[in-house]
């Protein structure tokens, strides 16, 4: 099964897409997708949807899955985010994929263990799963970490074997 992750945004948008067989995960590719911050909305909103539409066409994912929006302090940012979203969303509706959808806090606590994780710990979680030769850039990190977020059923460190494992502070111990 191949899953497609993404991270929406209206000036970058990550995508990852990766492989999943029984347990094992496999990279297939990742990147952005960038839009002329200076273009009009609706242009923005298309080279998401085509940049998305090339990359399911190249790569042929099964599912998709992507982040969800959180509401900040702007609500004309959480606006146009969502519509960066609507755009993603759309490209896999398009393509007939299902799409899963995920919080930031759900995609860090699956691949990193610690919903509140920092930038940096899921860009050397996904290095790590997915034995990559460096660290993907942020937002395709982010995409990737959804990816397997998705492949692990979205259920965090529930998926994994646990037996005899207790959390403590935050960590398996």
């Amino acid at each position: 099964m191949r899953i497609l992750g993404i991270d929406p945004g209206l000036r970058v948008t990550g995508f990852g897409v990766i492989g999943r067989e029984g347990q094992r995960l496999d990279y297939v590719t990742s990147g952005c997708i960038r839009t002329d911050s200076d273009g009009e909305l609706p242009e923005r909103l298309r080279s998401i949807l085509d940049g998305l539409a090339e990359v399911i066409a190249a790569n042929c994912p099964d599912e998709a899955a992507i982040e969800k929006v959180f509401v900040n302090v702007n609500p004309q940012s959480t606006l146009l985010l969502g519509q960066a979203r609507g755009a993603a969303v759309c490209a896999a509706v398009l393509a007939n994929l299902p799409v899963a959808e995920y919080t930031a806090l759900q995609v860090k606590q699956a691949v990193v263990g610690k919903g509140h994780a920092r930038k940096e710990q899921v860009q050397e979680m996904v290095k790590r799963l997915l034995k990559l030769p460096g660290y993907p850039s942020t937002d395709a990190a982010d995409a990737l970490a959804c990816a397997i977020c998705h492949a692990h059923g979205g259920l965090g460190l529930g998926a994994f074997p646990t037996k005899g494992l207790r959390m403590r502070g935050g960590r398996l111990s």
